[in-house]
Parts: C-alpha cells; structure tokens; sequence
C-alpha cells in the first residue's frame, strides 16, 4: 500500500486530505506539519509521495520558520529525498502563481485548494506514484 505524507497546519484540511486519500485512494496516510518529521519520514524511504501545504504557519526547522517552499527545497535538495514526488497545496493561489510556485519550490506539481473534485485530485496522485516507480 502506497505511503502518503500530508504536511498541513490546519486540522480541518488534514483530515479533509486524509479521508479522500484513504477512502478514495486506498492509500496508507501520515500527516504532519512538523518539518523534522516530514524530512526523517521522507528519508527512511516509506513515503511514496508529500503533499506539502504551502503555508504552514508554526513550523520551524532548526530554530528557523518555513514555509512549504522552503520545506520542499529542502527535500529537493537532498539526494536522500529528491526522487520523492511533492506536490504544493494552496488555497491562496491566483492565475499564474501555480507556475512559478513550482519553480521556486522544485516540487513536481500543485493542487488548488479546496479539492472540489476528489476523483480527480487521486487520479492526480496516482500519477505521480506511476511515474515514481
């Protein structure tokens, strides 16, 4: 069964992302918004994919506060983690932003929030777990 991480600060988001990715997807979930955790969990190899919100408004990694960019560069910079597909997470997105947030970022793709079509937000996934193998 395919492990997804969800990094989200809000509660209600995280359980949102949760019940679609198992009840939908079948999917193992883990959520966090702890940024130790996202990099320990992604380097032991069993998370298959990140969901990385974009704000994470009370994280801090080494005394430092990030954000889910800052987050996902670290991630892509590591030849531990870089092969593992990320995937940003905004509600605060306009036209436009999508593309140079994954340039900034280094992640591999983006999803707008709130997922109005849950089916094919999995489909989105399961995308990049095809690639990824």
């Amino acid at each position: 069964m395919k492990h997804i991480l969800v990094v989200e600060d809000d509660p209600v988001n995280a359980l949102l992302f949760r019940m679609i990715l198992e009840k939908r997807g079948g999917f193992r979930v883990s959520v966090t918004e702890s940024p130790d955790e996202v990099i320990a969990m992604t380097r032991d190899r069993n998370t298959d994919l990140v969901i990385m919100d974009i704000s994470l408004s009370h994280s801090r990694y080494r005394g430092v506060p990030v954000n889910g960019v800052d987050l996902c560069r670290l991630l892509k910079g590591d030849p531990a983690t870089a092969a593992t597909p990320v995937i940003l997470a905004t509600a605060h997105a306009m036209r436009g932003d999508a593309e140079s947030l994954l340039k900034d970022s280094g992640a591999d793709d983006y999803i707008a929030k709130p997922i109005i079509d849950h089916a094919a937000f999995v489909a989105q996934i399961r995308s990049h777990l095809r690639e990824a193998a």
